[in-house]
């Protein structure tokens, strides 16, 4: 592979103007077929799972009840709804509402059942669309909040909450973005002292990341890739696209100033830390895309989408970066030789961290423990508007609901019951199941059966008395299925699925968590394997992965510190008590286990480069460190800058995968590797780099050092040349 990416590098960079031109003409047409490109329908079925039973039963009989929904809440603080002025508004404004393309429902509060609570005050409305949430665009939102808020006219208060709503919401000006690549502007400058090194680092990233961007465009259709991937995309192909390219320019101008000529050092970059870019790109898109295995098309398909998004930073690395040297070759040669030499620093904790090496793993382990234990009390759920900022229209609803009609209000449980149509005895079966869902304890409220207008079904919606994200209404939920139900309708035809978007939630997190071990074990065998390969060594993968999962099993147990128990939760805007999202595990552990590699690969590539120059153990530990701590110091500060830029969003979820992805690819930079990581090497001496004869004999060997390619051809050496290197073979 070395050989191959000089090869490739020596010719982009001699030839840099064709080159530069070849790449416009590739992004053009990437750009056409991303234009016309159409967009996916988000898929948020769980196979198998009771509650997307019952959201196919919907959509067969009742369309309604399996499109989008929102929920408006009016309000007055004197008098009643009932008033006449303030009814008069309410009907006018539903009256606008249910004027709203592909509005198919809105309930009537003043009716016999109608929601109004007890005093009179408050009043809840069911608008429901006969497409999906996502067949509708944020317009659709606004046009809703628009006609909801017509009442205000008339002096009641509007408050909305639900998907359509949501959509509204959405914010659409990358400010963690931007605020990522402020930071990497001022990181960079400090790191190489030059405004071309810098720009030439940013732009390679963020090509790659535009690339990225409309690849995703192109392929949402045919592969049915999600919205949201191309945030995830953008997130990972940002802060690793800026790590990457900042590997290779700071090789390149390492090389220059060793006094290489721009192909040659060029070349040399791509052959080191270009072969490393791609053995860190391979382990992240494995890790992400395995993904795949979790078995919900939601989940596989973010990690699909996230993949491709660091492959076209992994390419934009080893082909515009080249171009980029050889068109600013004069501005990238450093001004001053300090500017690229090895770091005294780093090299001064290299021969402290290797001095007493068990000292600094037992040291460095036990601050990994301490940030992991609070994931002992991890609990998975589905954060809802209830953890809102209290500025926001959802979290005004939620709380005014609750306060009229119960918490569980905020998320009640459709019973989809399928029927024999025709059965005269199907009546009498449903008011039996409704009473003795009636009399279960922690149910707030059943409201009466709605047939279907074919007459196939019905609907039947339970209140619980607690909340949506109570753990007491996932026990009522396994209750009602697990005994309420199944003996309520023994003996009869009917067939009853318990759905909603709480059961939905809880069906989700059950089957991310029942395909948790095969997951990780698939990611930890694949990427072992690929390090493997990279490194022709058996014990350090093996060693890597465990601390690896460390790294992850820290960054977890930061989350659940803020979220759950409020520890700096009012810092970033976040309520305490919240419940880790259920997918967040499954795509932390992705997203860090393959970039806790990169930086693996990052250092022991350096360490490996040394060894193979005739350095003894040790030595080669503290010269890796020397030549490439600097670098993975600042490639780490950079995109842990990017993921905490995240934050800064409104939405819990954003602020969850930002703080964690941040703060954990902090902690494995600063802890495990330049702490730890050296001080396994250099315990491990010789048998770091050892591999079983008849496993080097199975395995293809993939140089990542460059210590194979030769001259200004970029051939490699001759065989017994080659023998003759240390730690060859």
């Amino acid at each position: 592979m070395s050989n191959l990416l000089a090869r490739l590098a020596r010719s982009l960079t001699t030839h840099w103007k064709r080159s530069l031109v070849a790449a416009i003409a590739v992004l053009v047409l990437v750009g056409a077929a991303a234009a016309a490109g159409g967009k996916a329908a988000d898929d948020f079925s769980v196979p198998g799972a009771e509650s997307q039973k019952a959201v196919d039963l919907f959509r067969a009989h009742s369309p309604a009840f399996a499109g989008a929904d929102a929920q408006l809440v009016f309000s007055v603080d004197q008098g009643t709804l009932r008033d006449p002025a303030n009814r008069q508004a309410i009907q006018g404004a539903l009256d606008e509402v249910a004027a709203l393309p592909d509005v198919e429902e809105v309930s009537d509060p003043f009716a016999d059942g109608g929601t109004i609570s007890e005093d009179g005050r408050i009043a809840s409305v069911d608008v429901r669309y006969g497409v999906e949430v996502t067949d509708l665009e944020s317009s659709d939102g606004t046009a809703l909040e628009d006609a909801a808020r017509t009442a205000e006219a008339g002096g009641v208060d509007v408050a909305m909450r639900g998907q359509v709503i949501d959509l509204a919401s959405q914010q659409d000006a990358p400010v963690g973005e931007l605020i990522g690549v402020a930071v990497a502007i001022v990181l960079l400058t400090l790191l190489f002292r030059s405004l071309a090194a810098m720009a030439a680092t940013l732009i390679g990233a963020l090509i790659g990341v535009a690339v990225g961007q409309m690849l995703l465009g192109a392929l949402a259709q045919p592969l049915g890739l999600p919205d949201f991937a191309t945030i995830i995309a953008v997130m990972l192909g940002l802060g690793a696209g800026i790590d990457y390219a900042l590997l290779i320019i700071a090789r390149y101008r390492e090389q220059v100033a060793a006094g290489d000529s721009v192909a040659d050092a060029s070349a040399k970059s791509a052959a080191t830390s270009g072969a490393s870019v791609v053995a860190a790109g391979l382990i992240v898109m494995v890790a992400i895309a395995g993904l795949l295995l979790i078995g919900i098309p939601l989940i596989g398909k973010l990690g699909l989408g996230a993949a491709i998004g660091v492959a076209a930073v992994v390419v934009s690395a080893i082909t515009i970066l080249p171009i980029m040297i050889g068109a600013l070759a004069r501005w990238l040669k450093p001004r001053k030789p300090e500017h690229t030499r090895p770091s005294e620093g780093f090299e001064r904790w290299g021969r402290l961290v290797t001095a007493r090496p068990w000292v600094s793993i037992v040291l460095g382990v036990a601050v990994l423990i301490v940030f992991a234990l609070p994931v002992m009390n991890m609990r998975l759920g589905q954060p809802d508007d209830g953890n809102q900022p209290t500025s926001t229209t959802q979290r005004q609803a939620y709380d005014t609901l609750s306060e009229a009609f119960g918490p569980g209000s905020n998320g009640p449980f459709l019973l989809a019951v399928d029927t024999p149509k025709g059965d005269t005895e199907t009546a009498a079966q449903l008011t039996a199941l409704e009473d003795a869902v009636r009399a279960t304890p922690g149910i707030a409220s059943v409201a009466p059966a709605l047939p279907s207008a074919d007459g196939e079904m019905a609907t039947i919606f339970a209140t619980p008395t607690t909340a949506p994200q109570d753990s007491r209404t996932s026990d009522l939920l396994a209750t009602l299925r697990s005994d309420v139900i199944p003996d309520a309708v023994a003996g009869t035809p009917l067939r009853v699925y318990v759905g909603g978007n709480t059961a939905g939630f809880e069906d989700f997190s059950d089957k991310v968590a029942s395909r948790l071990p095969l997951f990780i074990a698939a990611v930890i065998g694949l990427s072992v394997l690929l390090l493997i390969m990279a490194f022709r060594s058996l014990l350090i993968p093996l060693v890597s992965a465990v601390f690896n999962i460390l790294s992850v099993l820290a960054a977890y147990g930061v989350v659940v510190a803020v979220f759950q128990e409020g520890i700096g939760a009012s810092l970033i805007g976040a309520d305490s008590d919240v419940p880790v999202v259920s997918f967040v595990p499954v795509m932390l552990f992705a997203i860090l286990f393959g970039l806790s590699m990169d930086y693996n690969v990052f250092l022991l590539s350096r360490v490996h480069e040394a060894y193979n120059e005739g350095d003894r153990p040790r030595e080669s530990v503290i010269h890796g460190m020397s030549r490439i701590g600097k670098v993975i110091l600042f490639a780490g500060l950079i995109m842990a800058s990017v993921f905490l830029a995240f934050v800064t969003q409104p939405d819990v979820i954003a602020k969850m995968m930002g703080l964690g992805l941040g703060l954990a690819i902090l902690i494995d930079v600063l802890i495990v590797r330049l702490v730890v990581a050296p001080a396994v090497v250099t315990l491990l001496g010789d048998r770091a780099w050892w591999l079983p004869a008849w496993l080097g004999r199975i395995l293809p060997n993939v140089s990542l050092e460059g210590h194979l390619v030769g001259g200004r051809d970029g051939r490699a050496p001759s065989e017994p040349e080659a023998a003759a290197s240390p730690g060859a073979g």
